[in-house]
């Protein structure tokens, strides 16, 4: 299944994506897809809903992130070897972890904000996971995979001079307002578009700078999961970005930051395409 949110930001309406590509209203089946709709077996509810008897939603409106506002957006560092190359720094011996404000979140197709003072802008195109349940200590593989309610494409927007700079923190360059571009769709791990390896590619203003694919990733989508466990508790809703392949303005011998004017588009198999243009704060 393909789950989406539509309508103004923060009026934001549930929506599903049929098998034929037409979005159909949800509202009649939840008031949101939020962590409590997760967690009390929501996924389920819509799969015994005939689809065909939800409203048409009219093309052309604006599409928002496809969870609501989370209370954490967990990130992973470095989880490309080729990434860790680039960026001059060590493989990690395990999964690096790092956070995001959740008002980093927004729709797929929202402007992307550049910060008063920013000089050194850059792009992470990302597999994002989106938890489905409260887990704390995860023992087995089985019961990381069983946490996962779905996959959509993020963009891991960082400020490097922030992030890396004279008292730089990374929190610093990673957390300010629309860092985070989300969607379009939540796509369940049943879907067969999500099954295997999934292709990532990110263009800036047409220009393909990222090109990777979710093989290649040091630690998987379960071995963070239960790493993750370990140290904190995952609420449902809560999003995780899984690392991004190489490409990226940091890594190039001459780099190439991005600035307000700017374009991305970011695709991922199964998840559809996110276009996002960057705007002064």
């Amino acid at each position: 299944m393909r789950l989406l949110r539509v309508g103004p930001a923060g009026s934001e309406r549930p929506c599903i994506l049929d098998t034929e590509g037409t979005i159909r209203d949800a509202s009649s089946v939840t008031d949101d897809y939020d962590g409590s709709f997760l967690a009390s077996g929501g996924i389920d509810r819509l799969r015994s809903v005939d689809l065909s008897s939800l409203p048409v939603v009219a093309a052309g409106e604006r599409i928002g992130p496809p969870v609501a506002r989370p209370w954490n957006v967990w990130c992973i560092g470095l989880n490309y070897i080729d990434h860790a190359a680039e960026s001059k720094m060590e493989v990690p011996a395990a999964p690096l972890l790092f956070t995001k404000s959740s008002r980093c979140i927004v729709g797929p197709n929202d402007d992307v904000r550049q910060p008063r003072g920013s000089t050194r802008m850059d792009y992470e195109a990302e597999l994002a996971v989106v938890i489905g349940r409260e887990c704390r200590y995860l023992d087995s593989d089985e019961e990381a995979r069983a946490a996962i309610a779905g996959y959509a494409i993020a963009n891991d927007v960082s400020e490097r001079a922030f992030q890396l700079g004279g008292g730089g923190q990374w929190t610093k360059g990673k957390t300010p307002e629309t860092f985070n571009p989300l969607g379009p769709w939540l796509v369940t791990p049943d879907d067969p578009a999500v099954q295997g390896d999934l292709e990532i590619t990110l263009d800036v203003n047409g220009e393909r700078r990222q090109t990777g694919s979710t093989a290649s990733m040091i630690f998987d989508v379960v071995t963070i999961i239960r790493d993750l466990s370990q140290y904190a508790v995952l609420e449902p809703g809560d999003v995780i970005n899984t690392g991004t392949p190489p490409g990226v303005a940091m890594g190039m011998a001459e780099p190439r930051w991005i600035s307000a004017g700017d374009e991305m588009t970011v695709s991922i198999t199964g998840l559809g395409r996110q276009h996002t243009r960057i705007v002064p704060a």
